[in-house]
C-alpha cells in the first residue's frame, strides 16, 4: 500500500479482505504458550487441504474470528465433500457397467423428465447464486449455495432416479438420467473448484478429460459456469420445496409414531396452500410409503390445538389479567382459535377484556391429534398421518422388510450389483405365507431366479456357496440363505 501510494499515487487494489484470527475450539487465540495451536502441516496430514479449506469458506465470514478444530473440520468433510464424492462414485460405478460415454449422447431438455428438469434448475439457480455472492464477497453464503445444491442432488434426485440407472438397456430415459447427473456433477465441480480444488480436479479428470482430450488440461483453465435461465423453472423448484417439507413432516409423524418406513401406510392428510399435481403426489406417496395422499381445506377432524400465555411477553402488557387470560385459553375450541390467528394476525379474548390481544409470540401453541392419527405441522402446512394398519399394510411390511433383509446380505456377501441369486429360507407359518403369496414381488426386487424353503436347515449347514443369516422380522424368527446362481 506505501510503495503503491508512493510510486502510483493510487492504491495497488480495489478491494481487500482482511483474514479475522482463528481460534481454538473454546474461542481462545492459539499460542504455543498455552498449548492450542495446532500446526498447520499436521492439520493437512489429519484432514487433506481441501477439507481444511472449505471449512473455512463455509463456516463464517473470513474477516471474522474462526473457531478451529478437527470435528468441526469433519463434519464439513462428511456433510459437502462426502456427499460429492459419494454422488460421483454412483455415476461411475453405473457407467461403467453400462460403458456410458458422455461425449455419444447430448442433453435434449424436451425430453427430460420432470425430475431432471429440476436438477438442471436447481444447478442454474446454484451457478446464479454461487457467482452473485462470490462478486460481493459473500463467501460462506456461496458455501451454503453449494452445500444445498450438492444435498439436494444426492439425497433427492439421485435417491428418486435410482432405478433408472439400474434399467437394462440403453433405452431414452437411462440416458436422460446419465446425462443430466453427469450435467450437474461436471457444471457444480466447475462451481466448486476454486474452494476445493483438489477433488473437483480429480473428479473433471475422470469425467471430462477421460473421455475429451480437447478440454482444458485441468479444471482450473475452465471458464466459470454460467447460468442458463431457460433452463430455471421457479414454479417448479417451489412446488418440489413443498414436496420436501411435505416429507420431512410425513417422516416426523412415522419417528412419533414408531412406524418403520418400510411399513406401507394407507392414508395421509395434508392441508397446505395449494393443492399438489398428481406427479408431486406420487412422489410424496412414494416417499414416506403411503397408499393414497390426500389434500384437504379441513384437518380439524384428526387435530386441535391448545393454547397458554407466554408469560416472558404476557405477564408485562396484561399482568392483571393473567389468570383470566389461563382459563380463558383453556376453554377455547382449539381449531377456531388458531383460524382467528392465522386469519387476524392476533388472538382477541373479549370474555376477559377488550383490550387482551395475543399475538402468536404470546401464545405457547400445542398441536393435539385423535388417538390412530399422528400429526406434524407449521404455519403453513399441516400433515396427519393415518396408523391404524390393516392386515394386507402389515402383509406388505413384512414383504419389504425381506427384501431388504436379503439385499443386505447380497451385499455382504460381496455379490455383483446384476448378480442373479437364489434364496432359501426356514421360517414359521406366518413368514412362509408371506414367501408363498408374494414370492414374485421378492424374486423381482431382489434379481433371484428362485426361492428355495429348507425343511431340515441343510442350506445353513451343507450347501456350498449359500451365505446364510438369522433375522427379527417385525417379531418373527426367519433363517435366510444367499447364493449365487440358481440351484
Amino acid at each position: 500500500m506505501a510503495e503503491s501510494t508512493l510510486l502510483f499515487n493510487k492504491a495497488p487494489y480495489e478491494n481487500v479482505i482482511v483474514l479475522g484470527h482463528v481460534q481454538d475450539e473454546n474461542g481462545q487465540k492459539m499460542s504455543k504458550s498455552k498449548g492450542n495451536a495446532i500446526d498447520p502441516f499436521d492439520a493437512l496430514e489429519n484432514y487433506g487441504a481441501d477439507a481444511i479449506r472449505w471449512y473455512f469458506y463455509i463456516n463464517s465470514a473470513p474477516w471474522l474470528p474462526n473457531r478451529f478444530h478437527g470435528k468441526a473440520v469433519q463434519e464439513g468433510q462428511r456433510k459437502f465433500m462426502g456427499t460429492l464424492w459419494n454422488t460421483y462414485a454412483f455415476f461411475v460405478l453405473y457407467a461403467n457397467i453400462d460403458n456410458f460415454d458422455a461425449t455419444k449422447y447430448t442433453l435434449d431438455y424436451e425430453k427430460l423428465s420432470v425430475m431432471d428438469k429440476w436438477l438442471l434448475s436447481r444447478l442454474n439457480t446454484a451457478i446464479g447464486g454461487v457467482d452473485g455472492n462470490l462478486s460481493n464477497y459473500r463467501i460462506p453464503e456461496a458455501a451454503r449455495v453449494l452445500d444445498d445444491f450438492v444435498d439436494d442432488m444426492s439425497n433427492w434426485y439421485v435417491r428418486r432416479s435410482r432405478e433408472r440407472f439400474w434399467a437394462k438397456g440403453m433405452e431414452q430415459d437411462k440416458i436422460n438420467a446419465y446425462m443430466t447427473l453427469y450435467t450437474a456433477l461436471v457444471t457444480i465441480a466447475k462451481c466448486a473448484a476454486p474452494m476445493i480444488p483438489f477433488m473437483t480436479e480429480d473428479i473433471y479428470q475422470n469425467l471430462v478429460r477421460s473421455i475429451d482430450k480437447n478440454a482444458p488440461e485441468s479444471i482450473h483453465l475452465c471458464d466459470f459456469p454460467v447460468a442458463d435461465e431457460t433452463c430455471i423453472d421457479a414454479e417448479l423448484e417451489k412446488n418440489m420445496d413443498e414436496v420436501l417439507k411435505i416429507v420431512v413432516m410425513g417422516r416426523a409423524c412415522r419417528n412419533a409414531a414408531n412406524i418403520k418406513n418400510r411399513q406401507p401406510i394407507g392414508n395421509m392428510f395434508v392441508k397446505a396452500p395449494s393443492v399438489l399435481s398428481e406427479f408431486f403426489t406420487e412422489i410424496i406417496e412414494d416417499e414416506l410409503n403411503v397408499k393414497k395422499v390426500n389434500f384437504t381445506d379441513d384437518v380439524s377432524a384428526y387435530t386441535s390445538y391448545t393454547f397458554k400465555p407466554q408469560l416472558r411477553t404476557v405477564g408485562p402488557k396484561y399482568g392483571k389479567f393473567l389468570g383470566q387470560i389461563q382459563k380463558a385459553l383453556a376453554e377455547l375450541d382449539g381449531n377456531a382459535a388458531m383460524a382467528e390467528l392465522k386469519a387476524n394476525g392476533v388472538l382477541s379474548l373479549p370474555s376477559v377484556s377488550e383490550e387482551v390481544r395475543l399475538a402468536e409470540e404470546d401464545l405457547l401453541i400445542t398441536m393435539t391429534q385423535m388417538e390412530g392419527y399422528v400429526t406434524e405441522g407449521d404455519n403453513t402446512v399441516t400433515v396427519v398421518l393415518d396408523t391404524n394398519l390393516t392386515p394386507e399394510l402389515i402383509e406388505e411390511g413384512f414383504v419389504r422388510e425381506i427384501i431388504s433383509k436379503i439385499q443386505t446380505m447380497r451385499k455382504e456377501a460381496g455379490f455383483e450389483v446384476m448378480d442373479k441369486i437364489t434364496i432359501y429360507y426356514k421360517a414359521d407359518e406366518k413368514v412362509s405365507g408371506i414367501f408363498t403369496q408374494y414370492g414374485d414381488t421378492i424374486r423381482k426386487d431382489v434379481l433371484a431366479l428362485d426361492i428355495a424353503v429348507d425343511q431340515n436347515g441343510e442350506f445353513a449347514s451343507d450347501a456350498a456357496g449359500v451365505y446364510n443369516k438369522e433375522w427379527n422380522i417385525n417379531g418373527e424368527q426367519v433363517l435366510l440363505g444367499v447364493k449365487k446362481g440358481g440351484n
